[in-house]
């Protein structure tokens, strides 16, 4: 059962980061060549850390365990926002990016469901695998009607999607504090068992390990985009 489960998780993750890639690659970009550059560099990032999760780095038991893993969440966060926000090209790009676009890409969250089946499976406790899975096919429901309205009516939306903003960056801040207080180690809170260690294996490792910050600085560049409107 385990093995069926991670193996349908690696599918439907590897789909949703090929997704993410693809739409941010074609938004960011007006010319094949830095589409592929784009591509590349997310795809070189999603490696690493399959390569991460597959050598056990960032386990409990033998590797760097929640402080690599928390390093592992924040600093592509840090590094993406400083890129796009430093980098002229990459910031003119990014302000020509449609808004619905920016919100449609967190439909992949639907893929929350992944955290409810592997919390009935026994895999993963509560409150972490409850609010985490729930949450995210919350956001990633709404991301359709948010995306719709932003992209018919571009001008009435923006209120509309500060508030699903606000709702989905809190709910990634949630589950990765609650996943981080049920891992083992001097920082466990919640002693319920199982733990979330498996987050830290494959193919589990891709959601904070990759998806997780991804999606967090589009929800902060989402952020930065409305209160560049407010002000013009």
């Amino acid at each position: 059962m385990a093995m069926n489960t991670d193996l349908v998780g690696s599918i439907e993750l590897t789909a949703s980061a090929a997704i993410v890639v693809a739409a941010l690659s074609i938004g960011f970009a007006s010319d094949t060549g830095t589409r592929i550059r784009i591509a590349i560099g997310l795809s070189l990032w999603f490696v690493l850390v399959v390569i991460l999760a597959a050598t056990r780095a960032l386990y409990y038991e033998h590797g760097l365990g929640t402080p690599g893993l928390g390093l592992a969440i924040v600093i592509p966060i840090i590094i993406l926002c400083l890129v796009v926000g430093r980098v002229q090209s990459l910031r003119e790009t990014f302000h020509r990016v449609p808004l619905w676009l920016l919100v449609a890409v967190h439909i992949v969250r639907l893929l929350g469901i992944s955290f409810i089946i592997l919390y009935t499976s026994h895999r993963l406790p509560a409150p972490f695998a409850p609010v985490a899975g729930w949450g995210d096919i919350f956001v990633g429901a709404t991301a359709v009607p948010v995306a719709w309205f932003a992209y018919r009516r571009p001008s009435n939306a923006p209120l509309a999607i500060w508030i699903w903003n606000a709702i989905g960056a809190f709910d990634l801040i949630a589950a990765v504090g609650l996943g981080v207080i049920s891992s083992p180690g001097p920082q466990r809170l919640i002693f319920a068992e199982p733990s979330s260690a498996i987050m830290t294996t494959v193919p589990w490792l891709l959601i904070p390990g990759f998806l997780v910050p991804l999606l967090f600085a589009i929800h902060v560049g989402i952020f930065a985009r409305i209160a560049r409107s407010d002000a013009a």
